[in-house]
């Protein structure tokens, strides 16, 4: 694949993730009890998790069980309110829904999941601890772990000198940027890019620097409220601040794909951006391209599985059955494969292998389907996992949709007027009460 096809596929898979793209399935009309249907936002890859649906309905016996993905159109926010919608209304058909991470607590608290039997997982204690902790919610288990993300730094090794260590601080990516900016290269205009347009990119980049001023800061409780203080939102601030400072200017208007293009385009030597961006940047940058931990804290993303509320009796166990096997160490393998954090440590050893489904045309890797490259097998070892290890969640809360909100509106000033952190944190402090019990 050239080089120009690999950054397309790159840019197209980045505004997927914003909610761009092609319209999405038309789902199955009619009731079935023997049906049970999977609602999920665009797959972004090359359909893996169709796939894994497909291996395991060829695994049904005649006449049984059979599971068909439905794609919701339109960005995170708008697939949460069309969920949201039918699961309220009673309308809907849906049996499986994918949700993101951040929608675990509401759909639990408004009883639009049911609690999941013990049988529903393989192996709990493989999970990566941090990804499976977002599966509960009130001290039960209401999702099983399907996809995971967090936050990585990419950079230019041809800028920096080599390979940086899996330790790096703000302070040491600084000294890089100084040390950058005295070459003069051509076409570099900043030291790094990033998300930090009005949208949940921006409340990710913020829960980063809170959680990586404030030791073991929680902004909520275990039961979604507010508990943070106004002073350890201004240590929040000036870290963000802080951080920002060398930040390229168009990443204040900036989502995934936009700081992707500035970041292949040379317009920058870091770019913190999530792991599905590996696969398609290695290719075009060959051994130009590092990747290490993101200094600090690093928030976590991903999709969970969940049954609805409305599964009973023997679709409820069959249902069981196919979310435990579209989660177990072999799917999560297919997953990563094609370029998703899987969620399961044995998932990341070179001995698990791919054994559902046949990736050998996947674009996302351009490897075989029971392999990956030595450099590949490095990266999910040494950064993707440690990464997924120590990252932290965002907010726990069912009113998550209004403190992302809040968050996005009460650092505006920050970025667009410079305003005093102090005086951003104080509002910011006085908006959350408002907005969480």
């Amino acid at each position: 694949m050239t080089r120009r096809t690999w950054l397309a596929a790159l840019l197209l898979t980045a505004t997927a993730c914003t909610g761009g793209g092609a319209s999405p399935e038309q789902p199955v009309a009619g009731p079935d009890e023997h049906r049970i249907v999977v609602a999920s936002g665009r797959d972004v890859t090359d359909g893996i998790r169709q796939r894994l649906i497909d291996a395991w309905n060829a695994r049904q016996a005649p006449g049984g069980y059979r599971a068909a993905l439905v794609e919701l159109p339109g960005s995170a926010d708008q697939q949460r309110s069309q969920l949201l919608g039918a699961l309220q209304s009673g309308s809907s058909s849906y049996d499986v829904v994918n949700l993101d991470v951040t929608w675990v607590p509401e759909f639990a608290a408004a009883k639009l999941v049911q609690p999941l039997p013990d049988d529903a997982v393989r192996d709990p204690a493989d999970l990566v601890g941090p990804v499976d902790e977002t599966s509960f919610w009130g001290g039960e288990r209401y999702a099983v772990p399907f996809n995971s993300d967090v936050g990585l730094l990419y950079y230019r090794r041809d800028q920096v000198g080599g390979e940086l260590g899996p330790v790096v601080t703000w302070a040491g990516v600084q000294r890089y940027i100084d040390a950058v900016r005295g070459k003069r290269i051509p076409g570099w205009e900043a030291g790094w890019t990033t998300q930090l347009a009005p949208y949940e990119g921006r409340t990710v980049n913020a829960i980063e620097a809170f959680a990586s001023a404030v030791e073991g800061l929680e902004i909520t409780d275990g039961k979604g409220r507010y508990r943070a203080t106004e002073g350890q939102l201004a240590k929040g601030v000036e870290e963000l601040r802080a951080r920002t400072a060398e930040v390229l200017p168009r990443a204040y208007t900036s989502n995934e794909s936009d700081s992707l293009s500035d970041f292949t385009q040379g317009k920058t030597t870091f770019l913190r951006n999530w792991p599905y961006a590996y696969p398609a940047l290695s290719q075009t940058f060959k051994g130009a391209l590092g990747v290490t931990q993101l200094p600090g804290k690093a928030v976590l993303g991903g999709q969970n599985l969940a049954m609805t509320r409305s599964v009973s009796g023997e679709k409820a166990a069959r249902t069981a059955d196919l979310i435990r096997f579209l989660t177990d160490a072999d799917s999560e393998r297919c997953l990563l494969y094609a370029g998703f954090a899987a969620t399961r440590e044995s998932s990341y050893r070179a001995t698990t292998r791919c054994t559902y489904v046949d990736t050998s045309g996947s674009e996302s890797t351009g490897e075989s389907p029971d392999r990956w490259s030595p450099e590949q097998e490095r990266f999910g070892r040494d950064v993707l996992l440690p990464a997924l290890r120590g990252a932290v969640p965002r907010p726990r809360t069912p009113l998550y949709g209004a403190l992302t909100q809040t968050f996005t509106e009460e650092l505006a000033p920050l970025f667009t007027s410079g305003a005093d952190p102090a005086a951003v944190a104080k509002a910011l402090d006085e908006a959350l009460r408002r907005e969480l019990p």
